[in-house]
C-alpha cells in the first residue's frame, strides 16, 4: 500500500498531516487516525528512552548513543566549560532507503 502526498503544502510532514492521510486515504475516522500516529511516535519514543534500538524496515534505525563528557568552549565569552555526558538517537538510513533517496531525488540536487 502505497499513500499519496502530494497534497502537503509544508515542506515538513507532521503527525497532524499523517493523521489526514491515514482519514483520507485509509479510511480510519479522525479520533483514530490521531490516535494512531499518536501511539506510533509514543512506542517509539518510550522504547529509545528504555534505551532500545528502534528499527524500521526499509527505512531505518534508530539508535541510542552515549556521548562522554567532554571540555566545551562558550562561544560568547571564550571560557571554558565541561559538556557532561548525555544520550543522544542517531538514524541511520536503510540501504532500500538510500536506494529510493538516489533514484528519485537525483534531480533536485
Amino acid at each position: 500500500m502505497e499513500l499519496a502526498v502530494q497534497s502537503l503544502e509544508s515542506p515538513a510532514l507532521t503527525k497532524a498531516q499523517l493523521a489526514e492521510l491515514l482519514f483520507e486515504q485509509i479510511g480510519l475516522n479522525k479520533r483514530e487516525s490521531k490516535d494512531m500516529v499518536d501511539a506510533f511516535f509514543d512506542l517509539i519514543a518510550q522504547r529509545l528512552v528504555d534505551g532500545e534500538d528502534v528499527k524500521l524496515s526499509g527505512f531505518g534505525n534508530f539508535q541510542i548513543r552515549v556521548k562522554a563528557p567532554r571540555p566545551g568552549r562558550n562561544p560568547r565569552t571564550g571560557e571554558s566549560i565541561p559538556i557532561e555526558a548525555r544520550r543522544v538517537v542517531t538514524f541511520h538510513a536503510s540501504s532500500k532507503l538510500k536506494e529510493q533517496l538516489q533514484e528519485l531525488g537525483g534531480d533536485k540536487v
